[in-house]
């Protein structure tokens, strides 16, 4: 898959794309990355891709124009008609299906905004998906692009050293839509406080049963909305609903 990545800022994704275990992805071509500079489609000797907005009022909106001569040469270089992402307040939440459903497709052009907002004629003719991280203000879109391309690589074959480890993940809604469990590690003993005698047992259905209790009780007590779901959905068994009854 490709994803383009059209920024103000190409520099700030040199680091992220070579580091961490997604890199894989990028390396491999798996989740083929390319950047696109939006001053190299401006005029003008100060390649201005900004101005005051009409009617007034506080920052400044980026330019259609350059945008969109930028997204012509995209266009053409790739050759299809993937979709343009712009990063905005408006759209819906990413969440762990949309990421899956990005994962599976053949990639997208990432609009990284900056500055007060884009031109909305530019939105209007051209973007075809916006979308959220989360209700709070980013001074631009280049840290979402990477939340998205970071999520979209890890879901690649190969990529994580365990091919199972994304499948227990926390939002999955291919198990069951729940919050992960804790985790523990070497030594058995740190500060004062032991690991949970049910890890330490090497018996599997032990284990298995003491992680689904954990993962419902740090569901119910943090996320209620997501044992909704999971109910709504049928994910939820017996003998979760009795445990979580006792809760």
């Amino acid at each position: 898959m490709r994803f383009d990545v059209i920024t103000l800022f190409p520099e700030l994704f040199a680091p992220f794309l070579a580091a961490g275990v997604t890199r894989r992805a990028y390396e491999s071509g798996q989740v083929d990355v390319r950047l696109w500079n939006l001053r190299d489609f401006a005029e003008g000797n100060y390649r201005r891709v900004d101005d005051r907005p009409f009617g007034g009022g506080p920052g400044m909106v980026m330019l259609a124009e350059p945008l969109a001569r930028c997204l012509a040469a995209v266009k053409a270089d790739r050759g299809d008609d993937a979709p343009v992402v712009l990063f905005s307040p408006v759209g819906p939440r990413l969440d762990h299906a949309g990421v899956e459903g990005w994962s599976a497709s053949a990639g997208a052009i990432l609009l990284c905004g900056r500055y007060e907002g884009v031109d909305q004629r530019f939105i209007d003719t051209h973007v075809d998906v916006q979308l959220s991280l989360g209700d709070f203000v980013l001074s631009g879109g280049e840290v979402a692009a990477m939340a998205l391309l970071d999520a979209v690589a890890r879901l690649q074959p190969g990529v994580l050293n365990d091919a199972g480890s994304h499948q227990e993940d926390s939002f999955n809604p291919a198990v069951d839509g729940l919050l992960d469990c804790p985790h523990y590690t070497r030594p058995e003993e740190w500060n004062g406080l032991k690991v949970p005698e049910e890890l330490l047992s090497g018996h599997h259905a032990r284990i298995d049963a003491w992680r689904r209790r954990q993962r419902l009780a740090l569901t119910a007590r943090h996320r209620p909305d997501l044992i909704a779901a999971a109910r709504s959905a049928g994910r939820l068994t017996r003998a979760d609903e009795e445990f979580l009854a006792g809760l």
